[in-house]
């Protein structure tokens, strides 16, 4: 296609290339929204959902826990629930993005966006 502009077409295939990772991010965003992680505390008996994005979507919580004395231990759990589903949904985050990168041909590590 464009053959005798020496550079040019390399610059024409990053571009095309370039196009395609930003429409494949758009779609790993999407994506990333309707997929759900549970994190859990206190041996289950706290369990927060997230999304991969990381947005709590819900919260179970064991009534055997609701002990009125014991008020900072469930909030511990609560937070404990919460912090390990956004861990887990930047885990999963960090996992669609390698999967991505590497369809691309880029390297596996590769931090993205840039």
């Amino acid at each position: 296609m464009l053959k005798g502009l020496g550079g040019l077409g390399d610059m024409a295939k990053m571009m095309k290339t370039a196009q395609e990772m930003q429409t494949k991010m758009t779609e790993m965003q999407e994506d990333l929204a309707n997929v759900t992680v549970t994190g859990e505390s206190g041996a289950g008996l706290v369990k927060a959902t997230a999304t991969a994005k990381g947005v709590l979507t819900g919260l179970d919580i064991d009534p055997s826990i609701f002990n009125p004395d014991e008020k900072e231990v469930v909030e511990d759990l609560i937070l404990a629930a919460i912090k390990d589903a956004q861990a887990r949904a930047a885990a999963k985050s960090e996992e669609e993005m390698s999967k991505m990168t590497e369809s691309l041909g880029l390297p596996k590590d590769m931090k993205l966006p840039f």
